[in-house]
């Protein structure tokens, strides 16, 4: 494409309740699969819709798209039939078996949807090109299917923190390298990213990689006036530890230390057991805990893989806090659970909500959808309390009411 693709502007009073594009950035991984699933079985109303904060007021009083008008579609550089990764996710306890009859003809459209994804290692050229091809799929899939906007989710797998680079902060110099075949300037989620905003699509970062948290994306955001969201859903341990930090500072006992271990098999464990894409995990779960408890609180972290545990994700902390005559206390606490189901409905609560943004002529990043994220984008906000009533507040103001 020549020249930056200018999405279709929303009028304010524009609702976003039409159809609605989610094209997924590793559509066929664990949490695009669980949220499709679950997507297709809230259609026919073969389940309630647990764990969707969209479907609880204050957010009940937007103009959302309806279940029914969510289509799906997506890249992945993988060729496992979304089918087949329910049959696999249901035998790890993810997914009823039960449902999988019923949807079996919506996974068969979905991937009829899905098209093939961008990574460095194998494709050869400019990325620029790649960007392109990217963009193209997104614009098509809007075209054929006559929809109003499509909202781009990454929920790819986690990769290595980016180095810094002079291009990242000015536009042109990063286009003018990323048209550079000897290069490789992006990593493939910031390419994602970049190609999102080149369709002219609104983009949530729902992992900790790159993305669009680079000046130079974020600039082209606000230069074509596209709402953004992230980063790295919360959904576990960071949740819990968002809600517990702040009863210790607001009832003034001192945290001495919090650490923490990660147990967690499957496809996130095997790329978690890279200290590489470990560290971009560590990073953004740190950076939380950082704010909520000060920079002097020792709060050691690991990520162990067991693949043993497959789908299954442990996490355990030990806090050590000191109380009124420096009395020394603890609390230990456990947390299992599928991390596919957990995150799965607030990927489709963010489609819903950052669809509503751009429908009301939103842009750049979306500071009140903290509330999701562990290291989120516009807002420096980590008390889940707080996030609760600015994402309300929000919600609110887009829904009419003050």
């Amino acid at each position: 494409m020549a020249a930056h693709q200018q999405p279709d502007r929303p009028h304010a009073t524009e609702s976003a309740a039409a159809p609605t594009g989610l094209w997924l950035v590793g559509a066929r991984g664990s949490v695009a699969t669980t949220a499709v699933v679950g997507l297709l079985a809230l259609r026919a109303g073969l389940v309630d819709p647990i764990g969707c904060v969209t479907e609880r007021p204050p957010l009940t009083d937007i103009d959302l798209p309806a279940w029914d008008q969510l289509v799906i579609g997506g890249h992945d550089i993988v060729d496992t039939p979304p089918a087949k990764r329910a049959e696999q996710l249901a035998g790890a306890g993810v997914l009823p078996p039960a449902l999988l009859g019923a949807v079996s003809d919506g996974l068969a459209e979905v991937e009829a949807q899905l098209r093939p994804g961008y990574h460095p290692a194998s494709h050869a050229g400019a990325q620029r090109a790649a960007a392109d091809r990217l963009a193209a799929d997104i614009t098509e899939f809007r075209a054929r299917h006559g929809l109003r906007r499509v909202v781009v989710v990454n929920v790819a797998s986690t990769e290595p923190p980016l180095p810094r680079l002079p291009e990242h902060a000015d536009l042109a110099a990063l286009e003018a390298a990323l048209a550079d075949p000897a290069r490789t300037v992006l990593p493939a989620s910031a390419v994602a990213a970049y190609a999102a905003l080149r369709a002219g699509c609104p983009y949530v970062n729902f992992t900790p990689s790159t993305g669009i948290a680079l000046p130079a994306l974020a600039s082209l955001a606000e230069q074509v006036g596209l709402p953004y969201a992230g980063s790295d859903g919360k959904t576990g341990e960071t949740l819990l530890r968002s809600v517990l930090a702040p009863m210790f500072a607001e009832r003034a006992l001192r945290v001495r230390s919090w650490a923490g271990t990660n147990l967690l098999g499957g496809g996130d464990g095997a790329t978690l057991a890279d200290p590489g894409h470990a560290s971009s995990k560590l990073e953004s779960k740190a950076r939380g805990l950082a704010a909520l408890l000060g920079s002097d609180v020792r709060a050691p972290l690991h990520i162990d893989n067991v693949p043993d545990l497959g789908e299954v994700k442990t996490a355990w902390d030990h806090v050590s806090f000191e109380g009124f005559l420096g009395a020394r206390m603890s609390l230990q606490l456990t947390w299992t659970g599928y991390d596919s189901a957990l995150a799965a409905p607030l990927v489709l609560d963010l489609a819903r909500l950052v669809a509503a943004a751009h429908a009301a002529g939103q842009r750049g990043p979306l500071g009140a959808l903290a509330f999701f994220f562990k290291d989120p984008l516009g807002s420096t906000e980590h008390r889940f309390a707080e996030q609760v009533r600015a994402l309300a507040a929000w919600a609110c103001e887009l829904g009419g009411r003050r």
